[in-house]
């Protein structure tokens, strides 16, 4: 069951991870000031999490590096919570 919790999390954090790489992608050829669907769609997605890491980052950084920073925060999680289900034991039978 573990496992099974490891996995689904792992899975949200993946696509949170690339839909920001997405929504920078757009942002870096297209502008950040660019009205399409995609671009519309990539922010509505991802604006939850841009707010909540605005949040934690300090106040010095720029609106357009936040992105670049939501992207980092997202892997360090991913890392972060391999590392806590292995340390605990529950990822040993998995592989």
């Amino acid at each position: 069951m573990s496992v099974l919790a490891f996995q689904i999390a792992n899975f949200v954090l993946a696509a949170l991870m690339y839909t920001l790489l997405g929504r920078l992608a757009l942002t870096l050829l297209l502008g950040a000031g660019h009205d399409g669907f995609m671009s519309r769609a990539f922010a509505r997605l991802t604006d939850p999490a841009l707010w909540l890491v605005r949040q934690g980052t300090p106040s010095l950084v720029p609106h357009g590096l936040l992105l670049l920073f939501a992207v980092t925060w997202t892997m360090i999680a991913r890392v972060a919570l391999t590392v806590v289900f292995a340390a605990s034991g529950a990822l040993a039978g998995a592989g």
